[in-house]
């Protein structure tokens, strides 16, 4: 029995605020992952990786291209409501049984723009590695999240 699926490691939270309605911002989060997530760093390809894509549908896939035409899977959907929630498997880089789960909502605020709230949990399923994932992606997620307000405000 391992310890660390018997303990509950805390959800990585983030909250951000978009200057774009709810339709708008959830469509970049999903539809326009490919101009703005940082390949580059935040990816299984690195400096091969070529696009990304979110298939968007219940059991839709979170793919990687790479150059050469082959894909990486990241993760699927598991809820697709249009405008405010995706909720998906995440496991890029690692096999299905490693997944945790990201659930993205999007609040309209009452003076403009959206409130994104974004939520990781299930770092359990890691087992040892769990700890230092989880803080890893605590520092990746601002990272990656920055390029996703500077896509919302460059268009």
């Amino acid at each position: 029995m391992n310890v660390l699926q018997d303990m509950k490691i805390e959800a990585v939270r983030k909250q951000l605020k978009v200057g774009l309605p709810p339709e708008q911002a959830f469509r970049l989060f999903t539809e326009g992952i490919g101009k703005w997530w940082p390949l580059r760093t935040h990816s299984v390809g690195l400096e091969d990786a070529q696009t990304c894509y979110f298939e968007g549908w219940v059991g839709g896939r979170i793919m990687e291209v790479l150059r050469d035409g082959s894909e990486s899977e990241w993760g699927k959907v598991l809820v697709w409501k249009p405008f405010e929630t995706v909720t998906f498997q995440w496991y890029p880089g690692r096999t299905p049984d490693t997944a945790q789960e990201v659930k993205v909502t999007f609040h309209e605020r009452e003076e403009g723009g959206t409130l994104v709230e974004l939520v990781h949990t299930g770092w359990e399923t890691l087992g040892d590695r769990a700890g230092d994932t989880r803080a890893g992606y605590d520092s990746g997620w601002d990272f990656v999240l920055a390029k996703y307000i500077v896509q919302a405000v460059e268009g």
